[in-house]
C-alpha cells in the first residue's frame, strides 16, 4: 500500500486508523454505562439523556463540530480551563478529531449495546443475585458475557463511523496535512484541485475497503462469540 498511495496519502490513512482507534477505545466504557442506564435505569431525566446521546445523528456533523469548538477550543468554556490546568488543547490536535470521531460514532455504539442488554433474560441475572452475588458480580460474570457480541458489534460499527467521519472533525480541527487530515478531509481536498480525482478515487477505494472489514469483522466475531456463549 506503501507504493499505491503517496507519502500524504498513507499519513492520512494512517491518521485516520489512529484517530478512530482511539475514539473508539476511549468511548466504549462510557457507552456500555450509558447504554446500561438507558436499559436498565429508572431515573428522572432519561428521555433527555437518550436525546443527547442521539443528537449527533440529527444534528448536521458541521453543528456538532461548531459545538464542539465552542466548547473544547482553546477559549471554549470548557477547553480554556483544559488548556490552563492540564495543557490538554483538542482544537486543531489529532485528538480533538479523535474526540469529534468518538461522539459522532457514540450512538451507533450505545444503541447496538443497549439491545443486547435488552434481549438478556433477566431470569439469569436473578438466579445469580438469589445465589448471594453482588450485582457488580452478577453483571461482570453473566451480563457482561452475554452482552459480548453487542460490545463487538457496538465498537466496529463506531470505529467505521469514525473513519468516515468529516463535518464535525473538518470544523473543529481543520484539515492541516500530516496533523489533522484525515481520510475523508484527505479526498475532499483532492476534490478541490485539478486533475486530483485519481487520488481521490484511491482513497476512496481505500475508505470502501476498511469500512466494509469492519463490517464484516463485525458480523463474524459477533456470531463467533454467539457460539461460544451457547456451547459454554
Amino acid at each position: 500500500m506503501t507504493d499505491w498511495l503517496s507519502p500524504n496519502e498513507w499519513r492520512a490513512v494512517a491518521l485516520s486508523l489512529r484517530v478512530s482507534t482511539v475514539a473508539t477505545l476511549v468511548s466504549l466504557p462510557f457507552g456500555i454505562l450509558v447504554a446500561l442506564a438507558l436499559a436498565r435505569g429508572r431515573f428522572p431525566g432519561k428521555a433527555l439523556l437518550n436525546g443527547l446521546v442521539h443528537l449527533p445523528l440529527i444534528l448536521p456533523p458541521v453543528v456538532t463540530g461548531y459545538l464542539l469548538l465552542m466548547t473544547f477550543g482553546r477559549r471554549g468554556s470548557v477547553g480554556q480551563y483544559l488548556d490552563q490546568w492540564f495543557g490538554i488543547v483538542f482544537a486543531f490536535r489529532w485528538t480533538g478529531a479523535a474526540l469529534a470521531a468518538g461522539i459522532m460514532g457514540f450512538p451507533l455504539m450505545v444503541r447496538a449495546i443497549r439491545l443486547a442488554l435488552e434481549a438478556v433474560d433477566p431470569r439469569l441475572e436473578q438466579a445469580a443475585s438469589t445465589l448471594g452475588a453482588s450485582r457488580p458480580w452478577v453483571f461482570l460474570t453473566v451480563t457482561l458475557p452475554l452482552i459480548l457480541p453487542g460490545i463487538v458489534a457496538g465498537a466496529i460499527l463506531a470505529f467505521a463511523k469514525a473513519m468516515g467521519e468529516f463535518g464535525a472533525t473538518i470544523t473543529f480541527v481543520s484539515n492541516i496535512p500530516g496533523q489533522t487530515q484525515t481520510l475523508p478531509s484527505a479526498i475532499y481536498s483532492f476534490l478541490q484541485v485539478p486533475g486530483g480525482e485519481s487520488n481521490a478515487a484511491r482513497l476512496v477505494l481505500v475508505a470502501i475497503l476498511v469500512a466494509m472489514t469492519a463490517l464484516l469483522l463485525s458480523e463474524w466475531l459477533s456470531r463467533a462469540i454467539a457460539r461460544r456463549i451457547a456451547g459454554a
